[in-house]
């Protein structure tokens, strides 16, 4: 069976797209780098990956809001191939910054009726960056399989998903596309900080679409695809791999490699 191929897309400001690669190919799929001017040059090439990637950072430096100026290209050069990829079932990630790129890009939450949603500035006021304890919810999406607790890492200013309708969060939730949510050092979920680094209601970390395929999320699992990575790794050991792999491996299974 050929690995699958991941595409990891590039923009000013990404910060995060070598280890984003990196953790693809230790989860056993073969990773490219593309800048967002080469895609947009070629936009068939993405006919040749099953996976897509949209990694962290600052695209074009947020300067209109946190990826904005990326959502709206992806939207406007690259609707057409897009469509074409998730209708022949590939699988899209959005982390941290990408995951504001595909709220934003309307790939997420992607389902009827819900209104506008977006990711706005933390309830703290200011950048967090720390390690966060996370309940995934398994059923839905290919990326999560079961509800192990993860802890990966945030860094983030604006990460807390808002959406305009007032029962949109909860019809989201009977939907099973909010698949991993901030829980406190008992497994709760968390609605207080800093358990809960930007105060989204339903302590919403990461979301999928309707089908599952299109999952974002604002902590970082490229971070801790290691156990060396993990502040405290003499305590939990070096007998696994870091809890962010799962993520990746989880997709990469699913496209039957």
């Amino acid at each position: 069976m050929p690995k699958p191929r991941a595409l990891v897309l590039r923009a000013p400001g990404t910060n995060c797209d070598e280890e984003t690669a990196f953790a693809w190919r230790l989860a056993g799929a073969e990773a490219e780098t593309w800048h967002i001017g080469r895609v947009l040059g070629s936009p068939d090439g993405l006919d040749s990956f099953q996976i897509l990637t949209l990694p962290g950072g600052f695209s074009y430096g947020d300067d209109l809001g946190s990826g904005k100026i990326l959502a709206s290209r992806l939207g406007t050069v690259l609707g057409d191939p897009l469509r074409r990829f998730l209708d022949r079932g590939g699988l899209v990630l959005g982390i941290c910054n990408g995951f504001q790129v595909l709220v934003k890009a309307g790939l997420l939450p992607g389902a009827a009726g819900l209104g506008h949603a977006t990711l706005t500035f933390n309830d703290s006021g200011h950048f967090e960056s720390r390690w966060s304890r996370l309940i995934p919810t398994p059923g839905l999406s290919p990326f999560l399989l079961d509800d192990e607790p993860i802890e990966l890492p945030v860094a983030h200013g604006e990460g807390k998903f808002v959406l305009a309708e007032d029962d949109a969060l909860a019809r989201l939730e009977s939907a099973g596309q909010v698949v991993l949510r901030y829980a406190d050092e008992s497994g709760r979920v968390a609605s207080t900080y800093p358990a809960n680094p930007n105060g989204s209601p339903g302590a919403v970390a990461g979301l999928c679409d309707p089908t599952g395929r299109v999952f974002g999320l604002m902590p970082h699992p490229e971070r801790h695809v290691d156990p060396l990575h993990h502040p405290r790794w003499t305590r939990r050991g070096l007998d696994r791999e870091g809890d962010g792999l799962r993520i990746f491996r989880n997709a990469v299974r699913a496209l039957g490699a």
